[in-house]
């Protein structure tokens, strides 16, 4: 498995996802701490089905072509 190539995505998207749910909750008027908490959870729970998807399809040979992890087959 590419573990390198995904702990590298997620380091990437971890922040990206806990700034856009954080930020969205604190423009609509929640308070920080409540926007900081929701960004966090909510950015855990997202890369966490992201990379449960990616295991299952890296183990049934599907080919992903955004991640480009497996070769396209013919």
């Amino acid at each position: 498995m590419p573990i390198k190539k995904w702990l590298i995505q997620y380091a990437v998207a971890l922040p990206l996802l806990f700034t856009l749910f954080g930020g969205v909750q604190y423009m609509k008027g929640k308070a920080l701490q409540d926007a900081v908490e929701f960004g966090i959870i909510w950015s855990l729970i997202s890369l966490a089905i992201f990379a449960a998807n990616r295991i299952y399809q890296f183990r049934k040979g599907i080919h992903c072509a955004v991640c480009n992890d497996l070769p396209e087959r013919d």
